[in-house]
């Protein structure tokens, strides 16, 4: 459950590093105000992370100084992007805690997995991108 948990946090610092990139590219306010909570939900989970990874006395790899974004990001159209691939990974990663997981101990990373599946599908639609949802959320593609 570690290896799992370390990737839910890659996943989890990626978004955020992500999120900085994506709220430069936007200028309505209301997409601003989402981009900044999901960034902070993120970095919310982040911490639970590194606190359940230090109870478990699990060592991780440190996060880099910076991440190599899947795309260039040079406008809204590709921030809006980004924020659907950012939210899809970070659903996959708390999707592998599943198996590994039952009871009360599964509960944060199914709550996770859906949340992420959820803004995922708010920003396909304010991208207007179709179709709007995952038939299964966090699966590979």
């Amino acid at each position: 459950m570690t290896e799992q948990l370390a990737a839910a946090l890659a996943a989890e610092e990626a978004a955020i590093y992500a999120y900085g990139v994506i709220g430069v590219r936007l200028s309505d306010a209301d997409e601003v105000s989402r981009a900044r909570a999901c960034e902070l939900e993120h970095r919310r989970r982040r911490d639970e992370l590194v606190d359940r990874l230090d109870e478990l006395r699990a060592s991780t790899a440190p996060a880099p100084p910076a991440y190599r974004l899947p795309f260039e990001v040079a406008d809204r159209e590709d921030a809006l992007k980004l924020a659907v691939h950012v939210e899809d990974g970070v659903a996959q990663a708390w999707r592998a805690l599943l198996p590994v997981t039952d009871g009360d101990e599964r509960a944060d990373p199914l709550s996770y997995l859906t949340d992420s599946a959820v803004r995922a599908t708010r920003w396909r639609r304010i991208a207007e991108v179709t179709p709007l949802t995952m038939a299964f959320p966090g699966r590979p593609g």
